[in-house]
Parts: C-alpha cells; structure tokens; sequence
C-alpha cells in the first residue's frame, strides 16, 4: 500500500508555476511573487508562470476556489510545469486536494525556504539544524500526511462500537501513525538534546570573546553581508547572487586601525515570513548577533523592497530577543542603486545609516569610523590605577579606551584614561583589583 506519492520536496531543474492568495486589504506593492520567484530560482527550478487571487478568505479545501484551481490546473499543463508553490502556509489536506486537481507536486513558502535551507546546508551543526526545523514542519501534518488511513474511526455513530477508539477501530493505519509519531519524537528529543549541546558550546565561546568587542552582521538574505565580510576581513567565505547562501556563522578579526580591532561575524541571512520553527532551529547559529555588542544591519540600498526588508529582519530580531542590541544601518550596494531618489529616501528615513558599497570599498572608511565611535561610546576623562602584573587589564585599556598619560607608582601602572562608561564597567568584571585615582 502506498504511503504517500510525494517522494521529495526537492525542487531542482523543474518548472514551476507561483501562485498567492491576497486576502481583501492586503496592499499591492509592486511584483507580489518577486520574492517567491527569487526563492524558487535559489531552489534550482524555472519559473514558468505565475497567479495571484484576491479573496475574502482562504478557501478551507484548496486555499483558492474552484474556478482558480482549474485555471492553474490549465498553465500546468499549458507549461509542462511540474512543481506548484504557494506564497501561503498549506495544511496537508489542502496539499492533497490541490495536487488532486493540478495532477503534480504542490509545496508552499515553508516548505520551499526548508529545501533551499536542506541543500544549502555544509556543516554538520547545519544539518542538524536543518533537519530539526524539517521534523518540526512534520510532526503537527503526520495524520493529514497519510492518505491511506480508512480505519482512523469507526464506520457507526459516536457509541457503542463504532464510536472513536471502539473495538475493531484501531487499523493498522492508525498504529502506524503512532509508530511515526514514536520514531520522529526521538529523533526531535535527539536533535534537540545535539543542538543544546552546541549551544552550551556557543554560549562558552561568545563569553570567552568577553574581552573583545564583538559585531555581527545581520541582514536580509542577499544583502551582500558576505561579500562586506570578506572586504573588511579577507575571510573569503562564500558570497553568491542567491538566496541563503550562508548557513553557518563565520567570526574573523577585523582591523579599524590605530591598533584597534573587533571580532566581525557573518550570520544567516534573514527573509519576510521566515518559518518560526526555522528561527528556533537556527538560534545556536544566531548566537552571536543575539549577544554581540553591536549589530550591523546590512541593507541592499537598490532594492526597491528595502524598507520592507528592513521591518522584516527587525521582525526577526525580535523574536530572537536581539531587538534591543545596539545596531547600526549600513546601506549596502550604492554602486547598484539606479533611482538615486530612493537612496535619499532611506537616507532621510534613517539619518545614522552609513552608505557603503562592498564591490567597489566606498565608504568602508566611514563604517569603520562609525564602529570605531560605537566601541568607544561617550566616553568620560579619569585616572586609573591598575596592578602592573595585570596584563589583562591593561591590554582592555589600550584596546576600549584612549590613553594620554602612563605613569609607575610602585607595583602599579596609573593611566589618564578617557572611557565609556560600559567598557569600565566590564573593564571591573575582568579585573578585580581596579582603582579610581
């Protein structure tokens, strides 16, 4: 017997045809599938066609209505398309009846962002991560899964025995749905105890990098996060034109000069609507954004979208709990931007952004002067007495604070110091024995 004919999520070299469903007071902004083409190109298929319908409601069966089912049921078959993906979250009954109608295979935006996440992923924290947000997907959808369960209940009433759960109910269907459910729940509580592992990793080695100032990068997916990495740290980590192309956090020193520098990581792109069960699953990976000290939020300035990719990573941030982190605006790709018009708009929208352009270096001066400033905060002048065997200590000092006077006082190093306020607050958490003089 059959389980199901879905075989595969996987959407490389296939044709697809896009379909959404606006419901009434929805805006229409711009291309509506833009995002969703983009996704299925990173996916590996052609886009062939694409549809939208405006409703009230989403219908409960088919999530469009008859009429728009038979119409995508025609381009199908029009364009020899064999992949449909909704821009909205299915249940698996609708699935079914969509695939029913259509004759292929159906995936919604959820599914589609877990295989690119699936085929992406290198490492095998990634893997992990990845198949964890797939079974996390699963789980809830295993009974609407099943197409071939026509014992679940009874063929009577709601007594006697052919109630629910009544004598000669419980099919063989049923048992394997419990089997399943068994296997995945072990295989979850397995992923999720691996993953707390990493995490426990993680947390170690973010509060090992106490004593530095910490930046990550943070973004939407394809904002040229990667590129700016290599340009500022000569990482040479992956960057490509594509959706999701890193999945693993990468953390390289980076110079500002004046014998200054930080620790600059790249993260996993962010997107509009990202599965929450992929954010949870990703947290170990976040880490670092979650608690570095300043969180560059890289933009790509020539996409018209830019605004509303900018609220969606914000949205991200949030659920993260990293909404709170000092951030600064870098609007990335100038050199790509060709209605200069909206260039002045984020500008005037976020006056402290910093336009930069990782292809061509401009204005990479000005980022690091604005990462300089934000290490250094408002600074105050004092004098400090440090133990001149405390090496650690005075090494914080020349790297978070300017020095204008050092002097030897028997055992000790005084120093006419000026420094923010945060950075002699952890300078007294390193150092036990500090002295304002």
């Amino acid at each position: 017997m059959a389980i199901n004919p879905r075989e595969g999520l996987s959407v490389g070299q296939e044709n697809a045809v896009l379909v959404k469903v606006m419901l009434d007071g929805q805006p229409l902004e711009g291309d509506p599938l833009a995002e969703l083409a983009e996704l299925t190109r990173s996916a590996g298929a052609e886009v062939v066609s694409r549809c939208v319908q405006r409703r009230r409601a989403y219908h409960p069966a088919s999530c469009v209505g008859k009429g728009k089912l038979e119409e995508i049921r025609q381009r199908v078959d029009c364009f020899g398309a064999n992949v449909v993906i909704f821009d909205n979250d299915l249940s698996p009954s609708q699935i079914r009846e969509i695939e029913k109608a259509v004759k292929c295979k159906v995936l919604d935006r959820s599914e589609l962002i877990l295989d690119i996440f699936a085929s992406r992923a290198r490492t095998h924290e990634a893997r992990l991560q990845v198949e964890l947000a797939q079974l996390e997907y699963t789980a809830p959808r295993l009974r609407g899964m099943w197409t071939h369960l026509e014992r679940i209940a009874g063929a009577g009433g709601g007594t006697g025995a052919g109630a629910v759960g009544g004598i000669g109910t419980r099919g063989p269907g049923e048992s394997q749905i419990e089997i399943d459910r068994r296997l995945v729940g072990k295989r979850l509580a397995f992923l999720k105890q691996q993953l707390a592992e990493i995490d426990r990793r993680k947390m170690r080695e973010v509060r090992a990098r106490r004593d530095f100032f910490t930046v990550s990068l943070v973004g939407y997916t394809n904002a040229g996060k990667s590129t700016l990495m290599n340009v500022l740290t000569d990482a040479e980590t992956r960057a490509e034109d594509r959706l999701f192309a890193t999945l693993d956090t990468l953390t390289r020193r980076w110079d500002l000069g004046n014998g200054r520098y930080v620790l600059l990581s790249d993260t996993v792109g962010f997107i509009r609507d990202l599965p929450h069960h992929l954010v949870a699953s990703f947290r170990a990976t976040l880490e670092e954004a979650i608690h570095a000290d300043l969180l560059l939020h890289v933009v790509d300035a020539a996409n018209p979208e830019a605004e509303r990719q900018i609220e969606a990573v914000q949205d991200v941030l949030t659920e993260l709990g990293a909404n709170e982190r000092p951030s600064l605006l870098v609007l990335n790709k100038t050199d790509a931007v060709q209605d200069e018009g909206l260039l002045t708009v984020l500008r005037g929208r976020h006056d402290r952004a910093v336009a930069v352009s990782a292809m061509t270096s401009a204005g990479l001066d000005g980022l690091r002067a604005a990462v300089e400033q934000a290490m250094r905060g408002e600074q105050r002048r004092m004098t400090l007495s440090v133990p001149v065997q405390d090496g650690r200590a005075l090494r914080f000092l020349e790297r978070f604070a300017d020095i204008f006077e050092r002097r030897y006082e028997e055992d000790r190093t005084v120093l006419d110091v000026a420094i923010a306020p945060r950075a002699l607050d952890h300078l007294h958490s390193i150092a036990a024995d500090v002295q304002h003089a």
